[in-house]
């Protein structure tokens, strides 16, 4: 009997084999072009700016991360976005990973809520580039990586339970089961068949882990835990080719992933039907602001009545009202969210990113710009901002991001907007100029416009015969 983990390894290693459809393919390149301006806009980020001095990493978790894998050392297999530092494959994974996650930017499949991108493409790129494989195989490689990554979430989304089972015990669903995504990616590029695929797979699934907690009271892990999930799924194809093995039953076995993680609870139909036929992939949405996508609706709402004419300076009391799961997240703890500790810590606090769409925002709304500093009239108008259950966006999670927005006036007066379904999401979906927008506004932050201009030609051409390594050395900053 074929187990659940060989049937999603077949499906892989078809990907590759017998390629993809034309809309996966052109949907993967812009998927690529995503991940590499949010890594390079990471780069650049102000905590994150190389020393001017000595060129090294400066403070931040990327930062953090690329001092630590210089001080492993090891073969230069791939290539350290921005840095330019060639790096043990896996090495080179971690830190573009942590890059392509760190300023919250990446994009997300729904109703699983995973942010599959910024584990899978970073681990095929750099495996990609150390294998010497083609841009073909990469294209196929990320197709697959991300479809395995989204179906595992799907599996762990119950309807009934209208959420995400890993979220509700407070697991980075997108580190798990990134882990395994990043797994196949890697090994497909690295020239493993269906059984080999199925082992990395196997060994990834003993490797990946993300708690959730530092969107709730801060800290700067997370923003590692999708550079540690394409290490892992490296490190775990390399192991496959060499002879390590994992358990056949690895994902519905009696001690296996659904069990150790969800309690046992998982729809095998979500995971397993339609592999090839239909693409969760193309389900994955862009990002049109750099903040936790629960805060998506509210900033939609204050945009909106921005654009109606609202005066900030007249405000007296705003209350956001948003499905009742994502509170623990953009709510709570309330003293935490209306008073964020840092920039980063300020785009998983609804208050926040709702006071600082009324008093502007850049780019496509809100920008990378108004999460630079923590802005004193920003953490004002804040603390004015008071979040509760909406059931409306309630029912409507999580398949899509709803929320209502009530602002009371000095003068007595009430205003109001509702959205059910955020910018960007599955009935609002970016078009391909506001992609190529926000690419270009990322990539810029590090690059000078004719790098820029040549990174998307590149990605056009990726596949070309050395599309892989001209796609990697044009993500060096120049010093």
């Amino acid at each position: 009997m074929t187990t659940h983990v060989q049937r999603l390894a077949a499906f892989a290693a078809g990907c590759r084999d017998a390629g993809v459809p034309t809309e996966v393919h052109d949907d993967v390149i812009g998927r690529i072009l995503d991940v590499l301006g949010n890594c390079l806009a990471a780069y650049a980020d102000p905590d994150a700016a190389p020393d001017a001095e000595s060129g090294g990493p400066g403070e931040g978790a990327a930062p953090a991360v690329l001092r630590a894998v210089r001080r492993w050392g090891g073969s230069p297999e791939a290539t350290a976005i921005g840095s330019g530092d060639r790096l043990p494959a896996p090495s080179a994974a971690l830190v573009n990973g942590t890059l392509a996650h760190a300023l919250d930017f990446d994009d997300t499949h729904l109703p699983s809520v995973l942010h599959p991108s910024a584990p899978v493409v970073p681990a095929a790129l750099t495996a990609a580039e150390a294998a010497g494989a083609s841009g073909s195989t990469l294209i196929a490689a990320v197709a697959a990586g991300i479809e395995v990554c989204n179906r595992l979430g799907m599996a762990s989304y119950l309807p009934e339970a209208r959420n995400s089972l890993f979220f509700d015990k407070g697991q980075h669903a997108t580190s798990i089961c990134g882990t395994i995504g990043a797994a196949v990616a890697a090994g497909l590029v690295s020239g493993l068949d269906a059984g080999g695929l199925a082992h990395a797979a196997g060994i990834a699934a003993s490797m990946g882990s993300g708690l959730l907690e530092a969107n709730r009271t801060g800290g700067s892990v997370k923003r590692a835990h999708c550079g540690w999930a394409a290490h892992a799924g490296v490190s775990a194809a390399v192991l496959a080719a060499e002879g390590l093995t994992g358990p056949p039953t690895v994902l519905e076995g009696r001690f296996g992933f659904f069990q150790a993680w969800i309690d046992g609870r998982f729809d095998a139909g979500a995971l397993l039907s339609g592999l090839g036929e239909r693409w969760e992939l193309l389900r994955t949405v862009y990002k049109p602001y750099p903040s936790n996508h629960f805060t998506h609706p509210g900033v939609d709402c204050a945009l909106a009545l921005r654009a109606r004419g609202l005066d900030p300076a007249g405000i007296e009391e705003v209350e956001l009202g948003v499905a009742a799961p994502v509170l623990r997240t953009i709510a709570e703890p309330y003293e935490e969210k209306i008073r964020p500790r840092t920039p980063y810590h300020a785009k998983f606090s609804g208050p926040y990113t709702v006071a600082a769409a009324l008093l502007g925002g850049g780019g496509l709304g809100l920008a990378l710009d108004d999460f630079v500093e923590l802005d004193p009239a920003r953490l004002a108008l804040a603390a004015r901002v008071r979040c509760v259950a909406d059931e409306r966006a309630s029912e409507l999670f999580p398949r899509s991001f709803a929320a209502v927005l009530r602002v009371r006036l000095a003068d007595g007066s009430m205003l109001e907007h509702r959205v059910d379904s955020s910018r960007g999401g599955p009935e609002h979906p970016l078009s391909r100029a506001e992609q190529a927008l926000k690419f270009r506004a990322s990539a810029g932050r590090a690059l000078a416009p004719d790098q820029v201009e040549a990174l998307i030609e590149a990605a056009g051409r990726l596949p070309d015969r050395d599309g892989v390594a001209s796609l990697a050395r044009l993500t060096v900053v120049p010093r």
